[in-house]
């Protein structure tokens, strides 16, 4: 195909060539897809039922589940459909939507997770400033500048992304639209507008990253200065499952988009792309609600009102007739 604009459609690597295989594969990440769904579920859940939740820490927390299951939503469905079908065929504005969308979702998250470093700096550093550097407009607006850098960034390499002439096939090694695949179907001479616009944002992403690295040599110097042995353990206990997140996201994505290309081969960037892309959004309930009580107690209370509610028997009126009683047994 000589340009973009007589592209009709891109072609996703496959995961497998047999057909077992590919059901293998569709399975599998059904799999993952419904626990991710149940476990952010859960967590999104508790959080907006239980209003002792309705803390910041949470309130990010909520939203980090909202991305999740957003971009895991963007990239699974497809593919799974495309194993099922055995297709390799994306539509062109299909690919578009899915390079804004996981753009969208994935830039957003990471700002989250700087946030919400700030969050847990905050709470442990200047606990006595806490409602006042991190109160309720304070948070909508730091979720708001999230949701909106990502909706940015997303935008301007979706629109300047597909506005280059791409001179190299149509065909795609990666099992979703990422923007260096794309990147690599352009003309060798017409990439450089694109390339100054991931040089900026890389800036920018490593700005965070030392935000959030400083942040929490802050924290650790703080926790360590606590006398006791038990405040110790619950302020590492709230930092953990954070910096656990954070640490997952960081190394797969970064690995992932800064390997040097002699390792690049098309099934190391297939293993790479999962663990950048579905592993993160999959575990991070886990991660967060395992050792977290709190979460754990919402559920419990939610799904005990349930249980009571759908167990709760009618209470009839002593004046009602008895063959009115009889019809409403």
């Amino acid at each position: 195909m000589s340009n973009s604009s007589s592209m009709t459609e891109f072609l996703l690597l496959a995961f497998a060539d047999t057909r077992e295989l590919q059901l293998l594969h569709f399975w599998l990440f059904l799999g993952i897809y419904l626990a991710a769904l149940l476990g952010n579920g859960l967590i999104i859940t508790a959080i907006a039922c239980d209003h002792h939740l309705h803390t910041p820490m949470y309130f990010f927390l909520l939203n980090l589940s909202l991305l999740d299951l957003g971009s895991l939503s963007t990239t699974l469905p497809k593919s799974m459909a495309n194993s099922l079908w055995d297709t390799r065929a994306i539509s062109y504005g299909g690919c578009a939507a899915q390079v804004f969308l996981f753009s969208f979702l994935m830039s957003a998250e990471y700002t989250l997770l700087t946030v919400m470093a700030y969050d847990r700096y905050v709470a442990i550093c200047k606990p006595l400033h806490y409602g006042t550097l991190l109160g309720s407009r304070a948070c909508v607006h730091m979720a708001a500048a999230a949701w909106g850098s990502g909706f940015l960034y997303a935008l301007l390499h979706t629109a300047n992304t597909f506005s280059l002439p791409l001179c190299q096939g149509n065909a795609l090694d990666q099992f979703f639209c990422e923007l260096p695949q794309i990147l690599r179907l352009s003309c060798s001479d017409t990439y450089l507008r694109e390339a100054g616009l991931l040089i900026l944002s890389s800036f920018l992403a490593f700005g965070c990253f030392v935000f959030i690295v400083l942040s929490y040599v802050q924290i650790f110097r703080a926790v360590l200065k606590i006398p006791s042995e038990q405040g110790r353990h619950k302020a590492f206990s709230t930092c953990l499952p954070h910096l656990v997140v954070v640490s997952l996201f960081i190394s797969t994505s970064f690995f992932a988009y800064l390997k040097p290309p002699s390792m690049s081969s098309p099934s190391l960037d297939l293993v790479l792309a999962v663990l950048y892309s579905v592993v993160p959004p999959a575990v991070n309930p886990l991660i967060y609600s395992v050792r977290n009580k709190e979460i754990i107690e919402a559920l419990w209370k939610v799904f005990e009102c349930d249980r009571l509610q759908s167990n709760k028997v009618p209470i009839i009126p002593l004046g009602v007739p008895l063959y009115l009683r009889k019809s409403q047994d």
